[in-house]
């Protein structure tokens, strides 16, 4: 009788998942998703009323023929890029998967709906699905310049650093534009070749229209390129001109902001990166005001912002938990965000499970060396900094890490010149970490 009764409440459970399953498919095939507001002045540019008009058609077309690839394709690229512009990704992203997805359902290899479902991937830092999806996409078609792009970008969070330079010399002898320049740029950042790489990205800013988002971002990307050179006149110079050409434009604003901590004009810092915040929805405005207000002395405001980025962010990955196309792993930023409020501990846990998903990337190795330099691990910090600096990438603020870690490894001579490297050019990174290496150089 106990064996009976046991297996009719199994089947009966099973029997409960099974239709609840069905009644949220069926709930999620019936949503309809429409634009959300754009905030603030972001809402009155001729650019949103022409994509609200574009939506609005799409949608009509939909209610006519749910079938219409066409434009269920079209709208889920409209959800995608509304996504980057706002960083609403959560629901952005759960309505442009809706749309791929029964495109999918239909024709497993349709190869713009690959294409798509690629990008939410990397965009959710769901790196090997996207990489994946991406090559089955390129076995669709070989001949096509984006899907090389998004290989590239997929190559180079795993850390297959030679696959991504050869697949950026397919894409850019197909197409030289944009998208394929930046990605060059990009590459030879990673490889150490700042001049070169502020070459490519000039050449990406002048193949872009002047102010559509993509061009701005690559602007934005040119003077970081010179911040992390020193050279701060043309860092602003990018930032003001993207401004211009896109009022209000979030990460011109943030850039600004770094900008103003670099001259120790910190209240000017926090109102530009707090209207970088209120325009659209990304932890790393939050994690530089933390910055910020620690340079000020406000801790307490600076340990409260913290904390609300860690809820934030691990909210995210909660929900994803519970439907795959929102979910977005934040790991390697979550180690950061703990760091900051010196639980160690939760750092470690967070940059070791982004570690798992990707031995092979510099950053994430970088992160890992940084966590056990905090908790004075200096020999695991160490192995994890040899990693890093693979590519023998020139980046200041991973050079002054790894010069930290030299000298407390007991490794003077390595120290003294990677810490020379980092800070010969008097680079605009974090005030903190750029004082300490000061002082660990003239101890060396």
């Amino acid at each position: 009788s106990l064996y009976t009764t046991s297996l009719i409440i199994f089947f009966a459970l099973i029997g409960l998942i099974i239709f609840k399953y069905n009644r949220d498919e069926k709930s999620k095939a019936a949503t309809s998703y429409e634009l959300q507001e754009r905030k603030g002045s972001a809402g009155n540019s001729q650019e949103w009323a022409s994509m609200k008009s574009t939506a609005s058609s799409l949608q009509q077309s939909i209610k006519r023929n749910p079938e219409d690839e066409k434009s269920l394709l079209a709208m889920a690229a409209l959800f995608i890029q509304e996504a980057r512009i706002t960083g609403n990704h959560v629901y952005y992203d759960k309505a442009a998967m809706k749309y791929i997805n029964t495109v999918l359902n239909k024709d497993s290899s349709n190869f713009t709906a690959l294409i798509y479902k690629s990008l939410i991937y990397l965009s959710q830092h769901h790196f090997a699905d996207g990489l994946a999806t991406a090559e089955k996409a390129q076995k669709k078609n070989p001949y096509n310049a984006f899907v090389y792009g998004i290989i590239v970008d997929g190559n180079v969070e795993m850390g297959n650093y030679a696959a991504a330079v050869e697949n950026s010399d397919k894409m850019v002898s197909i197409r030289p534009d944009l998208r394929s320049y930046s990605r060059i740029s990009y590459l030879r950042e990673i490889y150490g070749d700042y001049p070169g790489a502020i070459e490519a990205m000039k050449m990406a800013v002048q193949a872009g229209a002047p102010g559509d988002e993509a061009t701005e971002w690559t602007r934005v990307q040119l003077g970081h390129l010179y911040e992390y050179t020193g050279d701060l006149k043309f860092a602003e110079m990018h930032y003001t001109i993207a401004l211009d050409e896109r009022p209000n434009y979030a990460y011109a604003l943030a850039g600004m902001a770094r900008l103003a901590m670099a001259a120790k004009d910190y209240n000017k810092a926090v109102l530009y990166f707090l209207r970088a915040d209120s325009l659209v929805n990304d932890y790393s405005f939050k994690e530089e005001l933390v910055d910020v207000y620690s340079l000020m002395g406000r801790k307490e405001m600076a340990d409260a912002l913290s904390k609300q980025v860690i809820d934030g962010m691990s909210k995210d990955a909660q929900l994803g938990q519970a439907d795959e196309s929102i979910g977005h792993y934040a790991d390697r930023e979550l180690a950061y965000a703990y760091l900051k409020v010196r639980n160690y501990d939760k750092a470690l846990e967070h940059a070791l499970l982004e570690y798992n998903r990707r031995p092979e990337n510099i950053d994430v190795n970088e992160t890992v060396a940084w966590v056990y330099y905090q908790k004075g691990d200096y020999e695991k910090a160490l192995s994890y900094i040899k990693t890093a600096l693979k590519t023998h990438s020139k980046n200041p603020t991973l050079l002054c890490r790894a010069g930290l870690i030299y000298a407390k490894a007991g490794q003077k001579e390595g120290a003294r010149t990677t810490l020379q490297e980092a800070l010969k050019n008097n680079p605009n990174i974090s005030e903190s970490l750029k004082s300490e290496s000061a002082g660990m150089l003239k101890e060396l």
